[in-house]
């Protein structure tokens, strides 16, 4: 039996962890009358260094979680989750799910004037080839370069988003990029956004970062309208319009997203995923 969505129904964000954060900050600058539940596996983190089975376990024990919500779409604010348990998840939940991949690939392919496209991610996105296999389905004389950055994320995590460390590293990841002449970059991991300045100095004003974050909320509120899900009135006063979920480390999650989301978290709730 088909689940009917209601418009006033709150959208569901799940991560590995933080990162995600970047794409529910999008989400409620793009969508702001939209009530949001977010889940971050902070317990599991990283997926970047784990296998396609793995992470789509914990992808659908996450989305069991959320449907205990009653969300009305679900946005897998995760790379390598996009990139391995999507497909599987598409076929098994009866509410929409976006992934953050497929908007940041069209977004590149819109962008790139001398087709020659970078991506940046963890290790599992660059293995899995996922954006080259969507750009190429767009445009398939494009040539796409992949590199993985995995200390981008300790980084961030870190709060080293302008500091001199994370800059010397950024030169040493980026510089095969620059010699290769691209003239487009997806930030392809969602923790990127909060160094794109860092990025965007190493690799000059002739190359266009496209983030996959912004791209995804765009399309969601696109998606929504289309099926007439978009919520048109403010959350009620008292209305407990965000609400975050980790699997451990509540406190920790809790100050890191302040300092990237303004809009007032206060509180994480730390739950089994587990037993979902």
């Amino acid at each position: 039996m088909e689940q009917i969505l209601s418009a006033e129904a709150p959208i569901g964000v799940f991560d590995s962890g933080v990162g995600g954060l970047t794409v529910a900050r999008e989400i409620m600058r793009q969508i702001p009358n939209e009530k949001i539940v977010y889940f971050g596996d902070t317990a599991r983190v990283p997926y970047g260094s784990k296998s396609k089975e793995t992470v789509t376990r914990f992808s659908r024990q996450i989305v069991r979680f959320l449907q205990t919500h009653h969300v009305k779409t679900i946005v897998v604010a995760c790379n390598t989750a996009s990139a391995y348990a999507l497909e599987d998840l598409e076929k098994e939940i009866d509410v929409p799910i976006i992934g953050v991949v497929k908007p940041g690939a069209k977004a590149a392919s819109a962008a790139t004037r001398n087709g020659r496209i970078g991506v940046i991610a963890t290790e599992a996105t660059i293995g899995s080839r996922i954006y080259s296999q969507y750009i190429k389905k767009i445009n398939p004389n494009v040539a796409i370069y992949g590199k993985a950055c995995p200390l981008f994320v300790p980084l961030v995590e870190e709060g080293l988003w302008e500091d001199p460390v994370t800059d010397e590293i950024a030169k040493r990841y980026l510089n095969e990029l620059i010699d290769i002449n691209i003239d487009t970059l997806i930030l392809g991991c969602t923790h990127y956004p909060l160094i794109r300045s860092t990025v965007a100095r190493v690799m000059g004003e002739d190359v266009t970062l496209v983030n996959p974050a912004y791209e995804t909320a765009r399309e969601l509120k696109e998606m929504l309208e289309r099926k007439g899900l978009l919520k048109e009135t403010p959350v009620a006063l008292g209305e407990n319009k965000y609400q975050f979920y980790v699997s451990d480390g509540a406190e920790k999650f809790k100050t890191f997203a302040n300092s990237i989301i303004k809009y007032g978290i206060l509180s994480a709730k730390t739950i089994n995923i587990e037993e979902y």
